[in-house]
């Protein structure tokens, strides 16, 4: 599981304002998945995160880069503020990815939820949508209720897609979706 800690990447004041903000939710987030997920086996899921927040194009593809290396094989970006949408968006062809735009008292990740959806859907990528129902405080780093629901649901069902790519699945004597073709041929047993 790849997290993505994204981040308005202007220096001068604007991205130092936010890295600790942006990398304590990326932490909240990570630990929560790893204390509540479990792969089929029992194991429980790795959170992988890059070195530093992702702010531009060159940080983007160093995530990618560590994600590929650790065998990420789902992400989710989450943000606290506007950040440049194109430069920092999970383009990877194929993973699932989610996007949790923190409801913030200010700078709210909902207008970078909004945008980068929206790109998304542009470029045919899917995306998750996770967005708060209250408003937190910017020193406020917990995971509300209703998205630590909607990170599961996420995190479970974009599990499942990685762990069966690539895979063959094979029903030897049924039908299957009720599409007689499939129905093995009673002499070849």
């Amino acid at each position: 599981m790849g997290i993505r800690p994204t981040i308005d990447g202007r220096y001068g004041g604007v991205r130092e304002s936010l890295e600790e903000q942006t990398w304590r939710l990326a932490k909240s987030v990570a630990e929560f998945i790893e204390k509540n997920v479990y792969l089929p086996n029992g194991e429980k899921v790795k959170c992988v995160l890059p070195p530093r927040c992702i702010g531009g194009v060159v940080e983007a593809r160093m995530a990618d880069e560590l994600f590929k290396k650790e065998g990420v094989g789902l992400s989710i970006t989450i943000t606290p503020c506007w950040c440049y949408g194109s430069e920092t968006m999970d383009m990877t062809l194929d993973i699932p990815k989610a996007v949790w735009g923190f409801n913030g008292t200010e700078r709210p990740g909902a207008v970078y939820l909004a945008a980068v959806s929206a790109a998304h859907n542009q470029k045919g990528l899917p995306v998750f949508k996770i967005y708060g129902k209250d408003v937190q405080d910017k020193d406020d780093f917990s995971v509300p209720q209703d998205v630590q629901e909607k990170i599961l649901k996420f995190v479970k069902s974009a599990l499942a897609v990685s762990i069966m790519k690539n895979k063959s699945y094979l029903s030897i004597g049924n039908v299957s979706m009720g599409i007689a073709g499939s129905i093995v041929d009673p002499d070849f047993f």
